[in-house]
C-alpha cells in the first residue's frame, strides 16, 4: 500500500468516528426532527461506505483523498449546526431549516461521489466484509443501521462484496424476523433485491432467498408485487441455479396465495416454466413440490387450467405420483385433484393415463408410501373417482377394496377417517357395489366406527352402514352376527352405556338402521327380545316418527308372537 494511502487511513478513521459521534448526538435533538432524520439517514450511508473503504487492502485512489477531506469539512459544519439546535441558539427557524437542507444535500453528494469511486472498481479488490451484527437484544435503530450498512455494500461493492452482503442479510433475517420488516421499511432495499435477481448466478441465488424470506410476511407481499418481483422470479425459474429456482418457487407459492397474482405469473411465462420443472426428472423433490404448489394456487383460473391440460399436465402428474419422496407425491396429487375436479373429460384422461392404478398403488398397505401420501391418495379417490363410471370401474378392477378395508381396520387415525369417507362414497353407489362391500367384510368395520369420539365419523359410518343394509343379502348377513345388533342397541341405551351419541343427532341414523333391519325376520326377533325394547319405546316419546315407526314394527312382531303362543298352547 502506498505512502499516500497510509496517510489517508487516519483521515478516514477520523471521519468514521466523527459520523458516529454526530449520529449519536442527533438523537438528542428535539427540534427540526424531520430534517435531522434525513441527515441521519445520509450519515448512516456515508458511515457504511467509509467503513468499507477502511477495510480495503488495495492501492489508494487520489479522488478518495479529496472526498474524505470534503466529508470532514461537512461534518465539522454539521457538528456546529447540531450544537446550535441542541442548545436552541440559532437566530431563526427558517434560516436553520435552510442550513439543514443544505447540509443534507452535501452529505447526499458525498455519498453519491463515494458510490462513483466504488463503481470505478478501484476500491473493490481484495475486499473482505467485516460487519458486526447487533446482538439479540439490540434496539431497532441499531438493527436499521446494520441493514443500511449492508445496503451500501450492495450498492457500491463489486460482485463478491454484493454477494457477501446478501449472505449476511439472509443470515440476519433467518435469525430474527425483525430484520425482514426493517428491509421492507427501507425505501430502495426491495428494489435492489429485485434487480439482483437478474444478476450473475451467485447474487441471483442469494437475492431469490431474500425475497422468498420476505414474502413470508403478509404485509410485505404487496411491497414485493409493487416492486415488480414476479418477472424476475420467473426468469430465475427458467435460468437460475437449483437453489435459486427453489427459493423462487417458494416465493411465488406465497405470492400466489392471493389469486389476483395468477395472471401476472402467467403473463411472464411462469406456467410454462413451472410445468417444465415438474416434467424434468432431474429436478429435486423440494423444487418440484413448490412448483406444484404454485400451480395449485393459480389453477383456479380457468384459462390457466385449460392451458395446463393442453400441455399434458395430467400425464406429468401421474408420473410424479409414482415418485419415492412424500413431498412430491402429496403435492402432485393435490394439484391433480384441482386440475381434474371440474369436468369428466379430464377424469377420463386420468383413467386412460393410468392415474387410478398409481393412486391405488400409493394406497396399498404394502407400499413404502407414507401415511400422509396414503391419506392424500384416498382424498383424491374420494373426490375424483365417483363422478365417472370409468373411474369407479377402474377402482373396482384394481383390487382397491382390499386396500381400503385394510386401511379402515389398521390405518392411522387420519388415514382411517379418509378411508371411511371413501367407503361412504362406495356405499352410495350402485347396488351391486354395495353388495360386494357387504360380502367382503365392510359392515363389521362400520359398526366399530359407530361409537367413535368424533361426531362426524359416527354420522358417516351410520349413513354408510344404512346404505349397505338396504341390500337384502347384506341385511341377512349383518343379522347373523348377534354382536352387530347388540352394539347398536347399546349405543341407543343411555342408562347402560352412558354414551351420549343419542343426544348428538346420531340417534336418528341408528334408529333408521334398526328399522331397516326389522325387514329381516331374524333381526326383528333379536331386537324385540333383546331387553332394550323399553329403551326404544322411551326414545319414541322424544325422538319422533322414526322411533315410533320402529316401535310399531317391533310391536307387531311381538303381538304375532303372543298370538302364536296362544294358538299352540
Amino acid at each position: 500500500m502506498g505512502e499516500e494511502s497510509e496517510k489517508s487511513k487516519p483521515s478516514i478513521g477520523k471521519a468514521i468516528q466523527s459520523i458516529s459521534s454526530l449520529i449519536s448526538l442527533s438523537y438528542s435533538i428535539k427540534s427540526f426532527s424531520v430534517k435531522w432524520l434525513l441527515i441521519r439517514s445520509k450519515l448512516e450511508e456515508l458511515y457504511s461506505g467509509l467503513t468499507a473503504v477502511e477495510n480495503l487492502d488495495s492501492s489508494f485512489d487520489p479522488s478518495l483523498s479529496s472526498l474524505v477531506t470534503a466529508i470532514l469539512g461537512s461534518l465539522e459544519e454539521c457538528h456546529d449546526l447540531a450544537s446550535r439546535c441542541l442548545n436552541v441558539s440559532y437566530s431563526g427557524k427558517l434560516l436553520m431549516q435552510s442550513d439543514l437542507d443544505v447540509m443534507s444535500g452535501k452529505f447526499d453528494r458525498h455519498a453519491k461521489n463515494l458510490v462513483r469511486i466504488y463503481s470505478a472498481g478501484i476500491l473493490s479488490h481484495g475486499f473482505a466484509i467485516v460487519v458486526s451484527k447487533p446482538g439479540a437484544s439490540a434496539c431497532k435503530d441499531d438493527m436499521r443501521f446494520y441493514i443500511r450498512d449492508l445496503l451500501t455494500r450492495m450498492k457500491v461493492g463489486d460482485l463478491e462484496m454484493k454477494k457477501q452482503a446478501l449472505i449476511k442479510l439472509n443470515e440476519a433475517m433467518e435469525e430474527d424476523d425483525r430484520y425482514a420488516k426493517i428491509v421492507i421499511e427501507i425505501s430502495d432495499m426491495v428494489s435492489i433485491l429485485v434487480v439482483f435477481m437478474d444478476s450473475e448466478m451467485g447474487i441471483q441465488e442469494e437475492a431469490a432467498k431474500s425475497v422468498s424470506f420476505i414474502s413470508g410476511f403478509g404485509s410485505c407481499k404487496s411491497v414485493l408485487i409493487r416492486s415488480g418481483v414476479i418477472g424476475p422470479l420467473v426468469r430465475v425459474l427458467e435460468n437460475g441455479s437449483e437453489c435459486g429456482k427453489e427459493a423462487s418457487a417458494r416465493c411465488l407459492k406465497k405470492l400466489t396465495e392471493n389469486s389476483d397474482n395468477a395472471w401476472s405469473v402467467s403473463a411472464h411465462g411462469g406456467v410454462a416454466a413451472l410445468l417444465k420443472i415438474c416434467s424434468c426428472g432431474e429436478s429435486k423433490g423440494e423444487l418440484i413440490a413448490s412448483a406444484c404448489g404454485v400451480l395449485r394456487n393459480i389453477v383456479s383460473v380457468e384459462e390457466i387450467r385449460r392451458y395446463m391440460i393442453e400441455e399434458g399436465t395430467v400425464s406429468t402428474l401421474i408420473k410424479l405420483i409414482g415418485s419415492k419422496g412424500e413431498i412430491v407425491q402429496v403435492n402432485s396429487m393435490d394439484l391433480l385433484l384441482s386440475v381434474c375436479s371440474k369436468d369428466e373429460q379430464t377424469r377420463d384422461n386420468l383413467v386412460r393415463g393410468g392415474g387410478i392404478e398409481e393412486l391405488v398403488r400409493v394406497s396399498d398397505p404394502n407400499s413404502p408410501s407414507s401415511s400422509k401420501s396414503k391419506e392424500m391418495a384416498l382424498r383424491v379417490i374420494e373426490n375424483l373417482c365417483f363422478g365417472s363410471v370409468g373411474c369407479l370401474n377402474a377402482l373396482i378392477h384394481s383390487h382397491f377394496l382390499d386396500h381400503l378395508l385394510y386401511l379402515l381396520r389398521n390405518g392411522e387415525t387420519s388415514v382411517q377417517e379418509s378411508a371411511l369417507k371413501v367407503t361412504f362414497r362406495f356405499c352410495n353407489s350402485q347396488e351391486e357395489v354395495r353388495r360386494i362391500l357387504g360380502e367382503v367384510g365392510f359392515m363389521p368395520e362400520l359398526v366399530r366406527f359407530l361409537g367413535a369420539k368424533s361426531l362426524d365419523v359416527r354420522e358417516v359410518a351410520s349413513e354408510a352402514l344404512y346404505c349397505l343394509i338396504s341390500v337384502p343379502k347384506n341385511r341377512r348377513k349383518f343379522s347373523q352376527d348377534d354382536r352387530n345388533i347388540s352394539y347398536i342397541l347399546q349405543l341407543l341405551d343411555h342408562e347402560e352405556t352412558g354414551n351420549e351419541s343419542s343426544d348428538s343427532g346420531n340417534t336418528r341414523l341408528l334408529i333408521s338402521i334398526l328399522t331397516s333391519l326389522t325387514s329381516c325376520n331374524s333381526a326383528r326377533r333379536k331386537i324385540a327380545s333383546s331387553g332394550y325394547l323399553k329403551s326404544i319405546e322411551k326414545l319414541a316419546e322424544t325422538e319422533g316418527s322414526d322411533a315410533k315407526k320402529l316401535v310399531k314394527k317391533l310391536s307387531k312382531n311381538r303381538f304375532r308372537r303372543i298370538l302364536s303362543d296362544i294358538w299352540h298352547s
